[in-house]
């Protein structure tokens, strides 16, 4: 019987690349997305996986959401954190509302996410738990004080989550893509884009397959000795 894998912010993206190889690998895969229904249906139509709409910032619509993946498609066995937004300003101009929009959404949405699932998964024995945090959350960047200190506080929920949970069979791992060639990334003005390429020292942006592989590879029982871990893909273009 296969394994059934959710993924949040599934639909777009790094994320979109996480779920369909996590059904070329075999799981069972459910996506989740925040708003944007015509493309929710567009790629359930042109892959095959079931989308569901809910806040990741809010708990008891996770968990409403979560339990109708269950009744869906099973217990969910692997789950991958990459719901995530922006809302970047310099410090001095950033809002209290910009901070905790990305609060709620990267932070507290990785609670809100995992909690749920987590005795489910202690209860059968096995779970994988990934979160896909950032190069910024490892380096920091002007003008993202609030994602910044979201994807850092990220990596210290899986170091933790990682202690907790290996007697039950349950690793946590994290993933911290560098700049990926998504619409966000190619959005942006050539120039920047050039400059952005120019300090990573593979000479390009990374592909959305690349992290997807990373995910595939920490989900499956192949990694059960990998725990507490950061993947940084990047390119080179920081290490820690």
């Amino acid at each position: 019987m296969a394994r059934t894998a959710l993924v949040t912010g599934g639909s777009r993206g790094i994320g979109e690349a996480i779920s369909k190889a996590l059904k070329g690998a075999g799981y069972d895969v459910a996506a989740t997305y925040a708003g944007n229904d015509e493309k929710a249906a567009a790629f359930t139509e042109a892959t095959g996986i079931k989308t569901y709409k809910w806040n990741v910032g809010d708990y008891e619509d996770s968990k409403a959401g979560i339990e109708q993946v269950e009744a869906d498609l099973g217990p969910i066995d692997v789950v991958v954190a990459n719901a995530g937004i922006t809302r970047d300003a310099p410090f001095h101009k950033m809002t209290p509302d910009q901070w905790q929009e990305v609060i709620d959404t990267n932070l507290t949405g990785v609670f809100n996410t995992v909690h749920p699932l987590w005795p489910g998964m202690r209860d059968r024995g096995f779970g994988r738990v990934i979160v896909i945090s950032s190069i910024n959350g490892q380096k920091g960047q002007f003008g993202q004080v609030n994602y910044a200190a979201t994807k850092a506080g990220d990596l210290g929920i899986i170091k933790s989550l990682a202690q907790e949970g290996a007697k039950k069979g349950i690793t946590a791992n994290a993933i911290c893509p560098g700049y990926i060639a998504t619409e966000m990334v190619m959005a942006v003005p050539e120039k920047v884009r050039e400059s952005i390429i120019s300090q990573i020292p593979v000479g390009r942006l990374g592909e959305p397959d690349e992290i997807a592989r990373c995910v595939v590879f920490l989900a499956s029982d192949d990694a059960g000795f990998i725990n507490g871990s950061t993947i940084t893909a990047n390119g080179g273009q920081f290490f820690v």
